[in-house]
């Protein structure tokens, strides 16, 4: 489950003892809710007892997205101010699917992309709300501590705790997958670009692209070519020596593999504490990815031309069958459903949640929306048609690209520090589950860290796609957390109040209707 880690400096205020109790009180609930993610003797997220940092230190982990440590403003008792609550819940949702939202709206055509991007924000920022409220319509029940999945656990039982489970590992495993493809990508893109300038190696690529400083290519119309470098000339260099690195980094065959002597070391650690320290990457990297697209489209230039329901060689129709595929990306990029109370209850004003939440909403749609169109409208059709639009746009771009370049060193080295986190959250919560600790041995814990691994490694060598695996796992999680289990609750809060109406109960039932529509579209489309 994802969670933030709060500690609190009490200090001792003679004029005004009921602060300090108050203070003492909340510090007290977060210390025990803490306790319960881990193990007793695992003491990642209990504070030392000689030490109590300051207030300013918070750590969010989200599966979905960025794990952070963000210096915030506090008003002096634990509670921060609503421009950093803001902020917590947009970089948390700013991952890895913003690098497929050009593509997603490729697939559904750019008119119906942007509604699509605009009526999918409304409606999980209304679920979230929900979500937001499940908690508070309890009764007789502290529920302080609580997140969703307990709330599910209240409902539905057993089968509400194994349930919101099963779909929170989906949504963990799914992200690591994402990872670890994508980690994949950008290890073999910046070894090919470091071992050609070192050996001032020119390389002429069969790929389509444009020419020019600002080059983009179409790998997908090279599809009949083998996936590695694509190259078939050089200038300098010794060919025995370029071939041979050729096959020995190889993007799906030897790459993914390289990696392991990596990242699982790192999955077996107790701790995953020190790699949070470089998480303020995830920031950087969403402001990055920003400017470079900004700096490439006002090198390209736009490139639109409007045919609404019919396709030709350049251009896609306004409005295509394709849409699911979208709607599957976006429901991961708006998910922050499993971890959304925690980040509010920080909050220094609480009758400003749902503003603050609207507000986080809008910037994260906004954020979305502003790289989806512009590297859609700036991609240069003709030569190239807006179909070579890849499913991770920075796969456009040739490894000799300074700017891709540096993008994708930014995304590696934060990726191979949220990694563990992930790592770490989903053993906490499997093996914590069935064993009572999550550190039962270390036979347990590399049995479960080989099993993610070897998925994957197996995307990664025969589905290298990330927009098919985000919108798979997206649509199934969202299911649960997004649109049944939200909707559910609330009419049965409503009925057990004798509130529930006919509207209210069509409205609810609709939206569960949709998020099981979205999840059978990814695999009919």
């Amino acid at each position: 489950r994802p969670f933030h880690v709060e500690p609190t400096n009490i200090v001792s205020v003679n004029d005004d003892m009921q602060r300090v109790t108050d203070e003492a009180s909340a510090m007290n609930k977060r210390i025990h809710y803490y306790s319960r993610l881990t193990s007793p003797s695992d003491r990642a997220l209990i504070a030392p007892d000689h030490v109590l940092p300051a207030p300013e230190e918070i750590y969010v982990y989200s599966p979905l997205g960025t794990a952070f440590k963000v210096d915030t403003c506090t008003d002096g008792y634990g509670k921060n101010s609503s421009l950093v609550t803001i902020f917590m819940i947009w970089n948390t949702m700013m991952g890895t699917s913003i690098l497929s939202i050009p593509w997603g709206i490729k697939q559904a055509g750019f008119t119906s992309g942007i509604i699509l991007i605009l009526l999918m924000g409304i409606l999980t920022l209304y679920c979230c709300y929900r979500v937001v409220k499940s908690r508070q319509m309890i009764p007789l029940i502290d529920t302080s501590n609580w997140e969703f999945p307990d709330v599910c656990k209240h409902y539905f039982g057993s089968f509400g705790q194994w349930s919101s489970l099963l779909f929170s590992m989906i949504s963990l495993v799914g992200a690591m997958v994402v990872y670890w493809v994508l980690m994949s990508n950008f290890l073999f893109n910046t070894g090919k670009f470091i071992y050609n300038y070192v050996h001032d190696i020119n390389v002429t690529d069969i790929v389509p692209g444009t020419n020019g400083s600002n080059k983009v290519i179409c790998p997908s119309a090279a599809s009949g070519y083998p996936p590695e470098n694509r190259s078939v000339m050089f200038s300098s260099g010794n060919n025995t020596g370029f071939e041979l690195f050729e096959k020995w980094w190889n993007k799906s065959q030897t790459v993914p593999f390289y990696l392991i002597a990596i990242l699982l070391p790192m999955l077996n650690l107790k701790s995953p504490s020190f790699f949070a320290k470089f998480n303020v990457l995830g920031t950087v990297s969403v402001v990055y990815l920003v400017f470079l697209v900004t700096v490439k489209a006002a090198h390209l230039g736009i490139h639109l031309e409007f045919n609404w329901f019919t396709e030709n060689e350049f251009f896609v129709p306004e409005f295509r069958i394709l849409f699911p595929q979208l709607t599957g990306v976006l429901t991961l990029a708006f998910f922050i459903h499993n971890c959304v109370i925690t980040l509010l209850q920080n909050n220094r004003n609480q009758e400003n949640n749902v503003r603050d939440l609207s507000i986080a909403y809008f910037l994260v749609g906004l954020t979305y929306l502003y790289v989806g169109v512009i590297i859609f409208a700036s991609f240069p059709s003709p030569p190239l048609s807006k179909e070579c639009i890849e499913q991770n746009f920075l796969d456009n771009f040739p490894s000799d690209d300074i700017m891709s370049f540096v993008a994708r060193i930014f995304l590696l080295f934060q990726m191979m520090t949220v990694y563990p986190l992930l790592g770490y959250l989903a053993r906490v919560q499997l093996l914590r589950q069935f064993f009572g600790n999550a550190y039962p041995s270390l036979f347990h814990v590399l049995i479960l860290n080989l099993a993610i691994v070897g998925a994957g490694v197996a995307m990664a060598r025969f589905y290298p796609n990330i927009g098919g695996i985000i919108r798979y796992s997206g649509a199934t999680c969202g299911l649960a957390f997004v649109f049944v289990y939200p909707s559910l609750i609330y009419m049965i809060s409503l009925h057990r109040a004798g509130q529930l109406t006919w509207p209210a109960l069509i409205t609810h039932v609709f939206i569960i209707l949709l998020g099981l529509a979205n999840l059978i579209a990814q695999f009919l489309l």
